[in-house]
């Protein structure tokens, strides 16, 4: 086959959703290179995306595509409600079409799949920016009508693909996210100079780090510190300017890796999620898991984590303490949960339903 898979996305830093698409190509690249085929990773965008994508897709075998274009949302924007010219036109014939939120390029032939990570936009608009809700609505839509087959992050997702936008569940097929070489038992472990919590997470409403800021402060343990890992995003900001709240930005996989290592336990309290990556990395990485008990997050934690009541902050105090005193037994859990992901197995789900649509 040879497949079109669309990884504009990658032109912006690092989040869940780029690093899933990061590790699902990496895994469907080692699949076609078994089979025969040929991927030509391709992308619409700016000049700053034509030296990041490369950047992020290196070491991965694929084809790659770029046109270098100035305000490059409004012509992905514009290619994808327009309709033409079709994506041929650039790639030349191909068997697959992947596309990702950002567009939805027209194709004259060949399956057409995409990517859906979550339905937060529909279902909390509240928790997503205009421009997020504008983007993303016009793909779920056009995704519903045109797609042979989908793919979902969790079986979770994949049913609320199908409840929400009417798409025919036989045709959603589940690629959970695989889990990083970075994230394992082995290698160095962070040093912050006491024991410390960890939190993953976009400062954004939907992660409810504000919650967990309350829960650390009930917990009144002075010898330790909440670390929060993650950019700024959009919104009311959490309150991190706290004793014992020690912001650290974004970081490196490598580094987040030797984090998650060092964590005393890993809290993660957000209200509603595609999959929730941070918490298997974690377990990968052997540190104990407190998380959000909304249902999305039941096929990251499995039987592996504390599950909490995300809106008390009470609540997770208390998972926070029960995961530090079971903490090996956590860890064996997690460890053994852990090892059912991986990104090669997201790839072969790929590669098989582009060709069961065929």
């Amino acid at each position: 086959m040879r497949i079109a898979f669309d990884v504009s996305p990658l032109s912006h830093e690092r989040t869940g959703v780029n690093n899933y698409i990061r590790g699902s190509l990496s895994g469907l690249a080692a699949v076609a290179a078994e089979r025969g085929d040929e991927i030509v990773a391709f992308a619409p965008t700016s000049p700053a995306g034509r030296r990041a994508i490369p950047e992020a897709l290196a070491g991965i075998d694929v084809e790659l595509r770029l046109v270098s274009l100035p305000f490059a949302h409004g012509w992905r924007s514009a290619w994808s409600v327009l309709g033409h010219p079709a994506a041929e036109r650039w790639l030349g014939r191909f068997d697959a079409l992947h596309f990702s939120d950002w567009m939805y390029p027209p194709q004259r032939a060949g399956v057409r799949a995409t990517t859906i990570h979550d339905l937060v936009p529909l279902h909390h608009p509240e928790w997503t920016t205009p421009r997020t809700r504008s983007m993303h609505g016009r793909k779920y839509r056009n995704a519903a009508r045109t797609c042979d087959v989908m793919f979902a992050n969790s079986a979770f997702t994949a049913d609320d693909v199908t409840a929400t936008l009417g798409f025919a569940r036989e045709r959603v097929l589940v690629a959970h996210p695989g889990i990083g070489a970075e994230f394992t038992t082995t290698g160095a472990v962070a040093d912050l100079g006491v024991p410390y919590l960890l939190t993953v997470a976009t400062l954004e409403p939907r992660k409810n780090l504000g919650t967990l800021v309350e829960a650390f402060r009930l917990l009144d343990e002075p010898d330790l510190v909440l670390a929060v890992v993650g950019g700024a995003g959009w919104g009311p900001q959490p309150e991190l300017d706290r004793p014992g709240v020690s912001r650290l930005g974004r970081v490196s996989d490598e580094e987040l890796g030797r984090l998650y290592r060092g964590a005393a336990a890993v809290v993660y309290p957000s209200r509603f999620e595609g999959f929730g990556m941070p918490v298997t990395e974690a377990m990968a990485s052997g540190a104990p898991v407190v998380a959000s008990a909304h249902p999305s997050l039941d096929e990251a934690c499995g039987d592996a984590a504390v599950r909490v009541d995300p809106e008390r902050p009470e609540a997770i105090a208390a998972g926070i303490r029960d995961a530090l005193g079971r903490r090996d037994e956590l860890r064996a859990l997690g460890l053994a949960h852990a090892a059912g992901f991986s990104w090669r197995r997201t790839g072969e789900v790929f590669r098989g339903g582009y060709e069961r649509f065929a």
